[in-house]
């Protein structure tokens, strides 16, 4: 049995060199890394969180993480049709990731929310960058990612709307992990 995950395609989309096509799914892949950890960590938050506000919060996250999983599936179907082998296992996240796993476990809604801005944040951040490097030579990719970038920014506005003050300031700024984060928040 050969292991076709090692393989690469000979092809690309039309108009693209292969080594273009690579470069591109290889960024894309570290997307489809950060999509997968943020739902399943979404998904781990709706199951933890409490308090008074658990149930608005509990609800506002199962849109998302239906949304986020939708954009795993296009960021490895883009993969794909780039000639590339998404990978979306459990191990290649955490091999590939360059983020810590989320820290929190039970918590009052406002300390995953204080941590979710972190999470967002970095996703977020990762994505603008990811638009820049693909812009040039994939405008299709960067379409994409700015599709999701639009929807993501308004989940994490989602987020910060619980942690913003009426003069403007989020509890959490400047922290600088999740776990301080959370506890600015609370």
């Amino acid at each position: 049995m050969t292991d076709s995950t090692q393989k690469t395609a000979s092809y690309t989309v039309p108009g693209m060199s292969t080594e273009d096509g690579a470069r591109v799914a290889e960024i894309l892949q570290d997307r489809l890394n950060a999509l997968n950890d943020l739902h399943l960590t979404l998904k781990h938050v709706h199951w933890n969180v409490v308090g008074p506000n658990f149930i608005s919060v509990h609800e506002m996250l199962d849109p998302q993480v239906e949304a986020v999983r939708g954009f795993a599936d296009d960021v490895a179907e883009r993969i794909a049709t780039l000639g590339g082998s998404p990978k979306g296992t459990p191990g290649t996240i955490v091999a590939q990731r360059s983020w810590d796993d989320y820290s929190i476990g039970r918590a009052p809604a406002i300390e995953h929310l204080g941590a979710l801005d972190l999470v967002y944040s970095g996703v977020i951040s990762d994505y603008r960058e990811a638009i820049e490097k693909t812009g040039d030579v994939d405008p299709v990719t960067e379409d994409l990612l700015i599709g999701h970038s639009g929807q993501l920014e308004l989940f994490h506005w989602f987020v910060r709307a619980h942690l913003e003050n009426a003069g403007g300031q989020l509890s959490t700024a400047g922290a600088s992990s999740e776990k301080e984060a959370a506890a600015d928040a609370g």
